[in-house]
């Protein structure tokens, strides 16, 4: 399994790879679980480190030498769900268990994302893309989006570097701290309602499709501190809405997904609106996985494992190179 990573949310990324190497069938797997970091990849056994040799993607281990047959990513941010790492894994041969090369670079950018869902009936926030070159002044974003707003990185995860802004004034000081996770921000309407998650898993036999959890955030929004910090957010699944609402984003997610050309688990999320019009926020392509993860509650929810779910996630990658 590859963990870690070079983003933000390293750290995280990490934690789901503990609790996933857990769950794995060791009855039908030898499980090996690499670090990635920086440009090493990393098996550590107690105080000893083995490196990767990443021209075979293989590791030498006391004078053995262990080709591996399969990668499970677990890496959140760059360079595992922006589809570099699926782009090296595809030329070496090594099937995977997350979306492909070309999905992934579709999902990690939100306005790509949205552009390709946006002809399947999923509603979206009205938004503006910045550059860095790129300058418009904060009164005429305003007049375009309304108040409140959001600023968040195009291509980033777990709510780093995001910002809700109510008032012109904020929007520099926003802006600048997207930037600093991302080249490209995204400037986004607010659509006001509850949060929902939506887990799905597509195999060549069945889709998946999990009890949706409704995000109940402590802060503003569901930022990083309300995400990966206990009490600060109450996620109730199966979430309090009706099976009309439920059956919409069941089937929005799916649309989604299969706009996106996804693979593997992957977690839709919405805000729904008082008039129960779902708006899709993102895809997560790797969601998290840990203890407190949403994705693992929603497949306990549905009467699952989550060793019964990841080796539905391998067989299939394996079956269907």
């Amino acid at each position: 399994m590859l963990a870690g990573g070079n983003s933000s949310e390293r750290e995280i990324a990490l934690q789901s790879a503990a609790q996933v190497a857990e769950a794995f069938d060791k009855e039908r797997y030898n499980v090996w679980l690499v670090d990635l970091c920086g440009r090493k990849f990393i098996y550590r056994n107690g105080e000893s480190e083995y490196y990767m040799d990443l021209n075979d993607f293989s590791l030498t281990v006391e004078g053995e030498k262990i080709v591996f047959d399969y990668a499970y990513i677990m890496i959140h941010g760059t360079p595992g769900e922006d589809g570099h790492l699926q782009g090296y894994l595809e030329m070496m041969g090594v099937p995977f268990s997350s979306c492909d090369m070309t999905s992934s670079v579709i999902t990690f950018d939100k306005v790509t994302t949205k552009r390709a869902v946006a002809d399947t009936g999923v509603k979206l926030a009205k938004g503006m893309l910045l550059r860095e070159e790129d300058w418009i002044a904060p009164d005429a974003i305003v007049a375009e989006l309304g108040l409140p707003l959001f600023v968040k990185p195009n291509a980033s995860g777990s709510s780093c570097g995001v910002t809700k802004v109510k008032s012109a004034e904020e929007l520099p000081e926003a802006i600048f701290k997207a930037f600093d996770e991302s080249p490209e921000v995204l400037i986004e309407e607010c659509i006001v309602g509850r949060e929902m998650a939506c887990g799905v898993l597509v195999t060549a036999d069945k889709e998946y499709l999990f009890p949706i959890t409704e995000i109940v955030a402590k802060n503003e929004f569901f930022d990083y501190e309300a995400k990966y910090t206990a009490g600060m957010s109450d996620e109730i699944t199966p979430a309090d809405i009706t099976p009309e609402i439920a059956d919409r984003l069941h089937e929005m997610t799916l649309a989604a997904y299969k706009a996106c050309r996804c693979k593997g688990l992957a977690r839709v999320d919405f805000i729904v609106t008082a008039e129960g019009d779902p708006y899709m926020i993102e895809i997560n392509t790797i969601p998290g996985m840990s203890a407190g993860s949403i994705v693992p509650k929603q497949i306990r929810a549905a009467g699952m494992t989550m060793t019964e779910v990841l080796t539905l996630v391998i067989e299939d990658a394996l079956c269907n190179q």
